[in-house]
């Protein structure tokens, strides 16, 4: 996927709501090597890096684009890597993830699997969209069925992928209570948004649920695929002004 970091900060403060709540649920502990799972550009890791600065901070992301915005300058502690979440390597005292899983499929066994990169007494803080049963996610996904050859058959949020792997606030403090964890925090938490009318939240989801999409495809039947997305918009809310319920889903545990 192709990110484009200007179009992800257009709605910058809004987005930052959430990680501002993670960062403060985090312990003060005496943390060695701090990993930032998806970091985008980098932001929140320079945060922890600050926050913390004993200790070896790693902002970690998949794309090019969005680190080449990331900014270490300063700050000795803090480096940035490109690679994969699924081929993390080492261990860690804190495992940080802000709006990143939720593209990676079967959370209960990526959890185990990132639990295996703590050390004991590590923690573990992240932070999910759970916006994946809202009506502009729907609405996502009747528009790639449209497109389903365009698309080779995929739909995000759609059957052809599966369902989001997004679980509940319950179901996460359930595995985590399964793989040792203790201390365990995880709630759900609405943040408000309002955005100006169906054109408002093509230009939200631009910067996130758009983007497998958009990046399947060519310029003009990506046009013709926004456009199609924006016709269902508008029917679903016809006037000038939309109050999005921004869902989101925030969890932490500390290993014995």
């Amino acid at each position: 996927m192709t990110w484009n970091p200007e179009q992800y900060h257009r709605h910058r403060e809004a987005r930052s709501a959430p990680v501002r709540n993670l960062l403060a649920l985090l312990p003060d502990l005496p943390y060695r090597d701090i990993v930032d799972l998806g970091c985008g550009t980098g932001e929140h890791t320079r945060t922890l890096a600050e926050r913390f600065p004993d200790a070896r901070v790693t902002g970690l992301d998949s794309s090019a684009e969005m680190l080449a915005k990331a900014n270490a300058r300063g700050l000795p502690n803090l480096r940035f890597e490109r690679g994969d979440i699924l081929d993390l390597r080492g261990e860690y005292d804190l495992l940080f993830s802000n709006a990143a899983l939720q593209w990676l499929p079967d959370h209960p066994a990526l959890l185990a699997r990132l639990w295996g990169h703590l050390r004991p007494g590590g923690v573990i803080a992240v932070q999910v969209p759970a916006n994946h049963d809202h009506d502009s996610h729907r609405l996502l996904t009747e528009t790639a069925r449209e497109f389903a050859t365009e698309l080779g058959g995929f739909t995000r949020f759609g059957t052809a992928q599966g369902a989001s792997p997004v679980m509940t606030p319950a179901a996460y403090a359930e595995r985590l209570d399964e793989l040792g964890g203790v201390d365990i925090v995880a709630m759900s938490r609405v943040y408000p948004v309002v955005l100006p009318g169906a054109e408002g939240v093509v230009d939200w989801t631009r910067g996130t649920a758009l983007v497998p999409y958009l990046s399947r495809l060519s310029a003009a039947d990506g046009e013709r695929f926004v456009a199609a997305y924006l016709g269902r918009l508008r029917e679903r809310w016809p006037g000038e002004r939309v109050f999005y319920a921004f869902t989101r889903v925030l969890f932490l545990a500390r290993k014995e």
